[in-house]
């Protein structure tokens, strides 16, 4: 099961790629190398903050299309909507979760979503774990040897959940659209 989680942002879009045991099917002898979660890669689409919204939003729709076709993820999974600091930096969050939402979507391939605070507690094991636990636990799980940026991080953060939420036969965090 390869997983593609997308940290939506209208200046910096992580993602983060991973390859997950599928636990929803039968498990007959599977070894425990075969049952890791192995880091496929991570990246961030680094937008121009000063070109119009508009304008990072369509390069975000095209950069964000060419790494879902070149990945080829079966499950993509996207950071919820929470709170933002102020009514412009939540406006720009939305249009820019609708681009990803959208650019995931007409894939066809099956959409999950998560909050912040499930993603943290899935991962570090405490909902208000700041950015630098998330990144070295991260790091930690899926023996990452390099360091990831805080988008990529919270990426390959959104596919743990994931891949933990499968494991365990939880209900995913919210199927939006498939």
């Amino acid at each position: 099961m390869k997983i593609l989680g997308i940290d939506p942002g209208s200046i910096y879009c992580g993602y983060g790629f991973i390859k997950a045991p599928d636990s929803r099917g039968p498990r007959v002898n599977v070894s425990r190398k075969d049952a890791r979660v192995l880091y496929l890669a991570s990246g961030r689409i680094v937008l121009p903050a000063r070109k119009p919204l508009h304008i990072r939003l369509k390069e975000l729709f095209t950069t964000l299309t060419e790494v879902i076709a070149e990945y080829k993820p079966d499950e993509i999974v996207i950071e919820k909507m929470f709170f933002a600091k102020g009514i412009k930096a939540a406006l720009s969050l939305g249009h820019t979760r609708g681009v990803v939402l959208t650019a995931a979507a007409l894939t066809g391939i099956d959409i999950y979503e998560y909050s912040a605070l499930e993603v943290k507690k899935s991962v570090v094991g405490y909902g208000r774990a700041d950015k630098n636990q998330v990144q070295n636990m991260v790091r930690a799980i899926l023996e990452i040897g390099h360091d990831l940026s805080p988008d990529s991080a919270d990426a390959l953060a959104l596919a743990l959940c994931h891949s933990h939420t499968m494991n365990f036969g939880i209900p995913a965090g919210g199927k939006s659209c498939s």
